[in-house]
């Protein structure tokens, strides 16, 4: 009895830290998970493409690609600046 006391405590704690340390990440995953199920805005927890092809994998109607917020957080490369001739004054 005691015994599956403390394994039921020790599952509820490291239940309790992987949440937390989830809910620290706080931050945007390359690669989500988009279509059947899955709603707005996807599965966006994916480090590689690799993880989230595995994740799709099966689910009808699935497919990755990159989490628009990081696509649209990219900024686009600025144009060359033409090069400037110092002013002659006449």
């Amino acid at each position: 009895m005691m015994e599956s006391k403390m394994r039921f405590a020790l599952l509820i704690g490291a239940l309790l830290l992987g949440l937390s340390s989830a809910a620290k990440a706080g931050r945007d995953y390359p690669w989500c998970v988009f279509g059947g199920n899955v709603g707005y805005p996807g599965e966006c927890m994916y480090e590689t493409r690799e993880q989230c092809l595995a994740s799709a994998s099966g689910r009808w109607t699935s497919y990755c690609d990159i989490n628009p917020r990081m696509r649209f957080q990219q900024q686009a490369p600025r144009p060359a600046r033409p090069a400037t001739r110092p002013r002659s004054d006449r």
